[in-house]
């Protein structure tokens, strides 16, 4: 992939933690936001590929955000998040997570979300958000 703003994206600076491991990219889609990082050096394990915490933050990130915007902006807090990793991401790789809703209670979100490169499936994820009061 060139670079991610070519296809849309817009770099977010935030503050925190997401802060630190990006710059993260942000595009909105017709179902939902997505999100993205073009991984670099810094984001490998010592085997060379992205790290799995990497690729779980992103997932946590994501889908966090894609529950907040469906929920007024109430802060959503994960309870559970399940992570399978299925291929490698390697630096250089623009990875790219996007989520939806599978079932909305009063409190809960329950989510499934999934990262690619390009059209290759690199992790899927469920996970339990709270949503805040």
């Amino acid at each position: 992939m060139g670079v991610p703003e070519q296809d849309g994206w817009k770099a977010r600076a935030l503050p925190g933690f997401i802060g630190l491991v990006g710059p993260l990219w942000a595009r909105r889609e017709p179902e939902a936001w997505a999100y993205g990082v073009l991984a670099d050096d810094r984001h490998a394990n010592p085997a060379g590929i992205v790290h799995g915490g990497m690729l779980t933050t992103l997932l946590d990130h994501a889908l966090s955000a894609i529950a907040w915007e469906a929920n007024a902006r109430k802060a959503c807090l994960s309870v559970a998040l399940d992570v399978h990793f299925l291929t490698p991401a390697r630096p250089g790789d623009f990875i790219e997570a996007r989520g939806h809703i599978v079932r909305q209670a009063a409190t809960l979100a329950f989510m499934q979300g999934r990262l690619t490169v390009q059209d290759r499936l690199v992790a899927t994820a469920s996970a339990i958000l709270k949503i805040a009061s």
